[in-house]
């Protein structure tokens, strides 16, 4: 059953290590990034915000708002949104079984105060083929993952929201018996808590606005009924900020920053001592979700080398074409992940079509599972809000 269980650390664990570089590093440096279970969930969701370095936290609302911040959907010129985002991954492998699908809606209650918001991401990870010790086919699975959640959001003042989301998370990786061990989908709920800041104003169609994400809030998650053997997800803390120039009427320009910080604690580095080892392994996989997150502010190298760093920029001629560029970058010793961002969108009527392309960055194991891979995106706006 060897290789069975290598296929099943390929398929749970190859989005991570395929992400992250094996960089060489000072003596003083210690390249330990930060691991988590369902890291689909870290995924960039919608061709907009790939197109501008991975960010949408402060970015001006749309259909996919509620992957990002929900409390921006009150601020939508629309009642209704709801978009679809298609991404391969590995496309450069030649596997086409291998894709995230996102789907995303908010619809305005009312008198514009308030919205709900909904989104659904399903990754499939491809076809796995088990063989026994002797390389004997033993059966196929289709290991895939899905999110699910729901929120609500409401104005507080003219300027400021608030947005509260829960998220139902399965992750169906391997089921049955192996080598002895009952496996089983992981299941996991969490929640997202948001702020929002709009300042963009109507006379000068230019201004501040900030939004502020804590997100995937929630229970562990594990793959037997060994309670002691469940691993955490990926929750965050994203700041993000945006400005707005209103160069004229049919001109603007929107230049934003996000910076995100894992509230995930380092796994403990070898001390050569195996009995030590063990211990710090226990200490680590029964810690508690909450001291987890207080634990990531200290752990690693620091606080200022785990922050992940997005910056984007997006020119809007008549709110109908965009174009987009961002830079996305983290520290060598969290993973060292490095790219620019390109991308486009065109509104007609009330369909927009967004695209976003990854331009290729490093070689060997540091290649990102999207280069070379043209992302698409399709949403609907409908019943413009016309109070704004």
């Amino acid at each position: 059953m060897r290789r069975c269980f290598v296929y099943l650390s390929a398929c749970g664990l190859f989005f991570f290590y395929s992400q992250n570089s094996t960089a060489q590093t000072t003596v003083s440096e210690t390249i330990n990034p930060r691991t988590t279970a369902v890291p689909f969930l870290r995924i960039s969701p919608d061709a907009r915000a790939s197109g501008m370095g991975d960010m949408g936290i402060a970015t001006t609302p749309d259909a996919f708002s509620s992957f990002w911040n929900l409390a921006k959907t009150p601020f939508s010129k629309n009642k209704t949104s709801i978009g679809f985002t298609y991404a391969p991954w590995l496309k450069a492998l030649g596997l086409s079984d291998v894709y995230l699908a996102t789907l995303g809606f908010n619809n305005k209650l009312g008198d514009g105060q308030s919205a709900i918001g909904a989104s659904i991401r399903y990754f499939s990870l491809g076809n796995i083929q088990f063989t026994d010790y002797a390389g004997n086919n033993i059966s196929q699975f289709r290991p895939r993952e899905t999110a699910i959640d729901f929120g609500y959001a409401r104005k507080l003042s003219d300027r400021l929201s608030l947005g509260v989301a829960l998220r139902y998370i399965n992750s169906n990786l391997v089921s049955g018996n192996v080598g002895g061990v009952n496996f089983k989908a992981g299941n996991a709920i969490a929640g997202d808590i948001t702020l929002y800041y709009d300042g963009v104003t109507s006379e000068t169609g230019g201004g501040f606005a900030w939004g502020v994400a804590l997100s995937n809030l929630g229970s562990k998650i594990g793959y037997t009924n060994d309670n002691q053997n469940k691993d955490y997800i990926p929750a965050n803390l994203g700041l993000g900020f945006q400005y707005t120039f209103g160069i004229d009427e049919v001109n603007k320009l929107n230049l934003a920053f996000d910076v995100n910080k894992l509230l995930v604690p380092a796994p403990p580095l070898s001390t050569g001592d195996q009995y030590q080892d063990s211990v710090n392994l226990a200490e680590y996989r029964t810690s508690s979700v909450i001291s987890s997150w207080g634990k990531s502010f200290s752990d690693g190298n620091g606080l200022f080398k785990s922050l992940q760093v997005s910056i984007g920029a997006e020119y809007v001629y008549n709110d109908q074409f965009a174009f987009r560029a961002g830079y996305f970058m983290e520290d060598r010793t969290e993973g060292n992940r490095k790219y620019f961002t390109i991308g486009a969108g065109i509104k007609y009527n009330v369909m927009n079509f967004n695209f976003s392309y990854l331009v290729p960055s490093g070689s060997g194991v540091s290649q990102n599972p999207l280069n070379n891979t043209v992302r698409f995106g399709i949403s609907f706006d409908l019943d413009p809000d016309s109070d704004r």
